[in-house]
């Protein structure tokens, strides 16, 4: 079948399969969060970006194999309240920015910087530090070899937006630039957006929007 992005709270999760990664997005409530279990093809090794809620869906979805590790994209709640239990449960390592981590009341082992390599077996992830919606927040890139790249956005990008930055001008100021010149600058339209929350999106879809975005200021 073919991958949409599309999922809701208590559905099966949609699965992209690529040539060396498989990537499975699930929404777990109560507040409509994706979560997505990466897998390497070569290895099997897999990873989760954001134990969300909903503890027995995400070890579910992960199954007997396990994962090695968990990238929190940002510190808020809504984006960690499984993952204690899932590491429990998994002993993956955690992950997360560095300027985020100590709002996340699960010890990161891992504090990503702008720049670092994330690996899930033999596939690399580039993390961006992405400032605004978080002090912290972080997106990951997979510049797929055989197509094109796939984003992780947390809640730094969706359709029709980047992230809520509570009215605060200089907040939105950055997460804009950043997002911009980190994310749609070196990226090329088919990059493919797995955001936070909501159904995926491209970047070509939402280019042409960024003056819109900055002119209104949200």
């Amino acid at each position: 079948m073919t991958y949409t992005g599309e999922v809701r709270v208590g559905g099966p999760a949609d699965v992209h399969e690529l040539q060396e990664l498989m990537i499975s997005k699930v929404a777990v409530g109560p507040m409509d969060n994706n979560a997505y279990l990466l897998r390497c093809r070569a290895t099997d090794e897999q990873l989760l970006i954001d134990a969300a809620a909903d503890a027995a869906t995400l070890l579910t979805l992960i199954g007997d194999d396990g994962i090695a590790s968990v990238v929190t994209t940002h510190r808020h709640g809504d984006h960690w309240g499984a993952l204690g239990e899932v590491v429990a449960a998994t002993g993956a390592r955690t992950y997360a920015g560095r300027y985020d981590a100590e709002g996340i009341p699960v010890a990161t082992e891992v504090l990503v910087e702008d720049g670092d390599t994330v690996r899930v077996g033999r596939v690399p992830l580039t993390a961006r530090h992405l400032v605004g919606h978080t002090p912290g927040s972080i997106a990951l890139i997979y510049d797929d070899p055989h197509g094109h790249p796939h984003v992780f956005t947390g809640d730094c990008l969706f359709p029709g937006g980047v992230g809520n930055t509570r009215k605060d001008p200089a907040a939105f100021a950055s997460l804009i630039d950043d997002v911009e010149t980190k994310i749609f600058e070196p990226l090329p339209d088919e990059a493919w957006v797995y955001p936070g929350h909501g159904n995926d999106t491209t970047l070509g879809a939402e280019r042409p929007h960024l003056p819109q975005w900055r002119a209104r200021g949200w």
